[in-house]
Protein backbone atom coordinates (compact mmCIF):
# COMPACT_ATOMS: atom_id res chain seq x y z
CA UNK A 1 0.00 0.00 0.00
CA UNK A 2 2.79 2.69 0.48
CA UNK A 3 4.55 2.12 -2.78
CA UNK A 4 0.53 2.57 -4.20
CA UNK A 5 0.61 6.06 -2.01
CA UNK A 6 3.74 7.09 -3.05
CA UNK A 7 3.29 6.63 -6.41
CA UNK A 8 -0.08 8.78 -6.54
CA UNK A 9 1.74 11.38 -4.50
CA UNK A 10 4.40 11.69 -6.72
CA UNK A 11 2.04 11.43 -9.76
CA UNK A 12 -0.13 14.49 -8.05
CA UNK A 13 2.86 16.46 -7.67
CA UNK A 14 3.95 16.12 -11.10
CA UNK A 15 0.71 16.37 -13.11
CA UNK A 16 -0.60 19.17 -10.73
CA UNK A 17 2.64 21.41 -9.44
CA UNK A 18 3.98 20.96 -12.59
CA UNK A 19 1.38 22.94 -14.69
CA UNK A 20 1.28 25.47 -12.03
CA UNK A 21 5.12 26.45 -12.13
CA UNK A 22 5.14 26.28 -15.92
CA UNK A 23 2.17 28.72 -16.49
CA UNK A 24 3.04 30.83 -13.40
CA UNK A 25 6.36 31.50 -14.36
CA UNK A 26 5.27 32.15 -18.23
CA UNK A 27 2.49 34.94 -17.37
CA UNK A 28 4.81 38.05 -16.35
CA UNK A 29 6.78 37.70 -20.22
CA UNK A 30 2.63 37.29 -21.78
CA UNK A 31 1.81 40.24 -19.23
CA UNK A 32 4.61 42.45 -20.56
CA UNK A 33 3.51 41.41 -24.20
CA UNK A 34 0.13 42.39 -23.61
CA UNK A 35 0.78 45.97 -23.87
CA UNK A 36 3.27 48.28 -25.65
CA UNK A 37 5.71 49.58 -24.53
CA UNK A 38 5.59 53.29 -24.16
CA UNK A 39 8.11 54.26 -26.07
CA UNK A 40 7.06 51.52 -28.83
CA UNK A 41 9.99 49.76 -29.13
CA UNK A 42 8.24 46.36 -27.58
CA UNK A 43 6.65 44.15 -30.38
CA UNK A 44 2.72 44.49 -29.36
CA UNK A 45 0.31 41.49 -29.73
CA UNK A 46 -2.40 42.43 -27.33
CA UNK A 47 -5.58 40.55 -28.33
CA UNK A 48 -3.28 37.23 -28.81
CA UNK A 49 -1.35 38.06 -25.07
CA UNK A 50 -4.80 38.66 -23.18
CA UNK A 51 -6.49 35.09 -24.02
CA UNK A 52 -2.80 33.21 -23.65
CA UNK A 53 -3.24 35.50 -19.42
CA UNK A 54 -6.63 34.13 -19.39
CA UNK A 55 -5.40 30.98 -20.22
CA UNK A 56 -1.78 30.78 -18.22
CA UNK A 57 -4.67 32.26 -15.17
CA UNK A 58 -6.94 29.54 -15.29
CA UNK A 59 -4.60 26.59 -15.35
CA UNK A 60 -2.93 28.49 -12.12
CA UNK A 61 -6.00 28.41 -10.76
CA UNK A 62 -7.59 25.16 -11.78
CA UNK A 63 -4.43 23.22 -11.20
CA UNK A 64 -4.06 24.65 -7.93
CA UNK A 65 -7.24 23.20 -6.89
CA UNK A 66 -6.05 20.24 -8.26
CA UNK A 67 -2.66 20.55 -6.22
CA UNK A 68 -4.26 19.80 -2.90
CA UNK A 69 -3.89 15.66 -3.23
CA UNK A 70 -0.41 16.40 -3.06
CA UNK A 71 -0.24 17.01 0.78
CA UNK A 72 -3.35 14.79 1.13
CA UNK A 73 -1.63 11.76 -0.44
CA UNK A 74 1.88 13.26 1.33
CA UNK A 75 0.79 12.88 4.61
CA UNK A 76 -1.24 9.05 3.85
CA UNK A 77 1.76 8.15 2.83
CA UNK A 78 4.20 9.70 5.20
CA UNK A 79 1.96 7.80 7.61
CA UNK A 80 2.21 4.54 5.96
CA UNK A 81 6.08 4.93 6.45
CA UNK A 82 5.85 5.95 9.97
CA UNK A 83 8.00 9.26 9.33
CA UNK A 84 5.66 12.36 10.23
CA UNK A 85 7.80 13.31 13.08
CA UNK A 86 10.94 13.34 10.99
CA UNK A 87 12.79 16.55 10.90
CA UNK A 88 12.78 16.58 6.86
CA UNK A 89 8.94 16.00 6.54
CA UNK A 90 8.36 18.61 8.81
CA UNK A 91 10.45 21.39 6.63
CA UNK A 92 8.94 20.11 3.67
CA UNK A 93 5.39 20.51 4.98
CA UNK A 94 5.80 23.87 6.31
CA UNK A 95 7.96 24.60 2.94
CA UNK A 96 4.67 23.44 0.79
CA UNK A 97 2.42 25.48 3.27
CA UNK A 98 4.26 28.51 2.75
CA UNK A 99 4.35 28.01 -1.51
CA UNK A 100 0.75 27.06 -1.11
CA UNK A 101 0.05 30.33 0.61
CA UNK A 102 2.17 32.30 -1.89
CA UNK A 103 0.38 31.09 -4.25
CA UNK A 104 -3.17 31.60 -3.09
CA UNK A 105 -2.51 34.51 -1.17
CA UNK A 106 -0.35 36.65 -3.73
CA UNK A 107 0.05 35.08 -7.20
CA UNK A 108 -3.45 34.35 -8.36
CA UNK A 109 -4.90 37.80 -6.69
CA UNK A 110 -2.17 39.44 -8.91
CA UNK A 111 -2.64 37.62 -11.99
CA UNK A 112 -6.15 38.65 -11.49
CA UNK A 113 -5.11 42.07 -11.25
CA UNK A 114 -3.09 42.53 -13.91
CA UNK A 115 -6.61 40.40 -16.17
CA UNK A 116 -8.53 43.56 -14.64
CA UNK A 117 -5.60 45.76 -15.49
CA UNK A 118 -4.64 44.86 -18.78
CA UNK A 119 -7.36 46.50 -21.08
CA UNK A 120 -7.10 49.91 -19.40
CA UNK A 121 -3.93 50.23 -18.14
CA UNK A 122 -0.33 51.68 -19.52
CA UNK A 123 2.55 50.14 -19.94
CA UNK A 124 4.49 51.30 -16.71
CA UNK A 125 1.78 49.76 -13.67
CA UNK A 126 2.05 46.46 -15.64
CA UNK A 127 5.54 46.16 -15.97
CA UNK A 128 5.86 47.09 -12.60
CA UNK A 129 3.38 44.13 -11.93
CA UNK A 130 5.11 41.86 -14.48
CA UNK A 131 8.17 41.86 -12.10
CA UNK A 132 6.53 41.53 -8.83
CA UNK A 133 4.77 38.50 -10.34
CA UNK A 134 8.13 37.44 -11.52
CA UNK A 135 9.39 37.35 -8.84
CA UNK A 136 6.99 35.82 -6.47
CA UNK A 137 6.58 32.94 -8.84
CA UNK A 138 10.62 32.42 -8.63
CA UNK A 139 10.27 32.47 -5.09
CA UNK A 140 7.09 29.79 -5.67
CA UNK A 141 9.10 27.38 -7.69
CA UNK A 142 12.61 27.62 -5.08
CA UNK A 143 10.49 26.61 -2.46
CA UNK A 144 8.74 23.48 -4.56
CA UNK A 145 13.00 23.04 -5.87
CA UNK A 146 13.46 22.77 -1.89
CA UNK A 147 10.64 20.29 -1.30
CA UNK A 148 11.72 18.00 -4.42
CA UNK A 149 15.27 17.77 -2.64
CA UNK A 150 14.10 17.21 0.92
CA UNK A 151 11.42 14.46 -0.67
CA UNK A 152 14.43 12.70 -2.27
CA UNK A 153 17.36 13.35 -0.51
CA UNK A 154 15.32 12.74 3.34
CA UNK A 155 18.27 13.69 5.33
CA UNK A 156 18.45 11.08 8.40
CA UNK A 157 16.54 8.70 6.38
CA UNK A 158 17.57 4.86 6.88
CA UNK A 159 16.87 3.58 3.50
CA UNK A 160 20.04 4.35 2.28
CA UNK A 161 18.68 6.25 -0.96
Amino acid sequence: MTKFLLSLHVLAALLSIGPVAVAASMFPRTLRAARPAADGTAPFDGDRSVATLRLLHRICRVYAGIGVAVPVLGFATASSLGVLGSGWLIASIVLTAVAAALLALLILPAQERALEAVPSAGAAPLGSLAGQLASLTGVFNLLWAAVTVLMIVRPGSTTGA
